[in-house]
């Protein structure tokens, strides 16, 4: 009789994220932007941290960007990670905005070659029906 392994979390989406799990399911990246003073923010939430306003929208954004940081983590490990050791977890600074920074996985990249300032994109990694990562490789272009 075979372990099976456990399950992954996964993100539980409320109101003020729910846009950007929404994009990410359709294959694109989306930042909270507020409606009243135009300010982009990353992780959403409800009120703007310039404003205070509590109006905002999801737009997209290029999706480009470059490592500012990253951990190349091994065993031991939780066990519903252990199939992907050694895991690269990495910190975007996106093009488009560099106060915005998002943690995700890099893909398509031996860990020895990781770089800070290396040139990543965003790719869709999707782990349910319901739930779609965002999650970075190399750029190629």
């Amino acid at each position: 009789m075979s372990e099976q392994q456990p399950p992954r979390p996964l993100p539980a989406p409320d109101d003020a994220t729910q846009g950007y799990w929404d994009a990410a399911k359709h294959g694109a990246l989306a930042m909270q932007r507020c409606a009243a003073c135009s300010h982009r923010r990353f992780p959403p939430r409800p009120m703007c941290p310039k404003c205070q306003s509590f109006e905002s929208r999801f737009e997209p954004v290029s999706g480009r960007g470059r490592i500012y940081s990253f951990v190349v983590c091994h065993p031991p490990m939780l066990p519903a990670f252990l199939d992907r050791a050694p895991l690269a977890v990495v910190l975007v600074e996106l093009e488009d905005d560099p106060a915005l920074r998002i943690v995700g996985n890099l893909f398509d990249c031996d860990a020895s070659a990781i770089e800070i300032g290396m040139e990543v994109e965003v790719c869709f990694e999707e782990v349910t029906p319901e739930v779609t990562l965002p999650q970075w490789r190399p750029r190629t272009s």
